[in-house]
């Protein structure tokens, strides 16, 4: 296994990713774009989470296909990105049509970091419509981590958060992809240490070459969370987006996102807390016309929690020190 060419998830054709960020607001909001309705659906396993439009993406509901996915930070003032979503993919004529009419198909999820240093006091409405509408504005195949779009104002227990992508070519000819905004109640590495949770997936120097420690560290077992650390226990969620250039079904899309948790389970500790809002979003692009049989897509499956563990890490290694943080960067 090996990352694409940009280790990101637009190495899934048909994908399109862009970030909008306000620094003093220290929150923004990072939108998927599919070039044609991708094949769908999502898991929650956090206990806490907040969403938009995910019962249509259980595989007994009849939308097979999205337009766009958005990760946003701002908690449930967040959702409103999903309509600036919305308001640029009806500019450009796309959406499920339903007689003349055509309706953007946008799930999306928000994270909490609203008490985070940055100035919450916007006026009437929050900023997070224009946010999702700039987002979108700005989607192309290369794009910004860690400090930016839906991981800018975002914390993980004693470091800064941040947005994390990674990918991985297959030998069946198959491309998966992982976008995560870090958040997390938990801790991505072993301790205070700065060895990741998930180095045994990392690929190269991606998220800085640490490995494992030669000795497990002082507290490596300890459960070290925000609670921990004085910081608010409500803060928390890693939201995210597992995609591939596959051709599954909407159920396939269902088991693709139940794996891909796995690489929260790897990558944090501990993850899918009452307090974590956790959910992954599946898309399957069908780019490559290959439909996976049974051993290709287990395969495609553990794939999933490899790569997405690769995301997280890598999120929280890029996310940068700026004026105003209340916790360090892993920087």
């Amino acid at each position: 296994m090996k990352p694409g060419r940009r280790n990101l998830i637009t190495d899934v054709a048909g994908l399109k990713v862009g970030n909008a960020q306000d620094r003093l607001l220290k929150s923004g909001t990072t939108v998927v774009v599919c070039d044609a309705p991708a094949t769908a659906s999502a898991q929650v396993l956090g206990g806490a989470p907040g969403t938009r439009e995910t019962d249509l993406l259980e595989p007994h509901n009849s939308v097979q296909a999205v337009d766009a996915i958005f990760l946003s930070g701002g908690s449930a003032f967040g959702l409103d990105a999903g309509s600036g979503v919305q308001a640029a993919l009806r500019e450009d004529g796309r959406g499920f049509a339903v007689g003349p009419v055509r309706v953007p198909i946008v799930p999306g999820a928000i994270l909490f970091d609203l008490i985070n240093g940055g100035a919450k006091d916007w006026d009437r409405y929050p900023p997070y419509r224009e946010l999702g509408y700039a987002a979108t504005r700005n989607a192309g195949p290369d794009f910004s981590l860690g400090s930016h779009g839906a991981g800018a104002g975002a914390l993980t227990a004693g470091l800064k958060g941040g947005l994390g992508s990674a990918s991985a070519l297959l030998d069946n000819g198959m491309t998966i992809g992982a976008l995560v905004a870090v958040n997390a109640l938990g801790s991505v590495t072993f301790g205070a240490s700065r060895h990741f949770r998930a180095a045994p997936h990392e690929i190269g120097d991606e998220f800085g070459g640490f490995g494992l420690p030669p000795a497990l560290p002082r507290g490596a077992f300890e459960i070290r969370t925000k609670m921990n650390l004085g910081q608010p226990k409500d803060a928390n969620t890693t939201i995210a987006v597992i995609a591939t250039d596959a051709v599954l079904t909407k159920s396939q899309c269902k088991r693709l996102a139940i794996a891909a948790h796995d690489g929260f389970a790897r990558a944090i500790w501990p993850s899918h807390t009452p307090m974590d809002g956790d959910i992954v979003f599946a898309l399957a692009t069908d780019a490559t016309g290959l439909a996976p049989d049974a051993v290709d897509f287990m395969e495609l499956c553990a794939a999933a929690s490899a790569v997405m563990a690769r995301a997280i890490a890598r999120g929280v290694y890029l996310a940068r020190a700026e004026p105003g943080d209340v916790m360090p960067a892993f920087a």
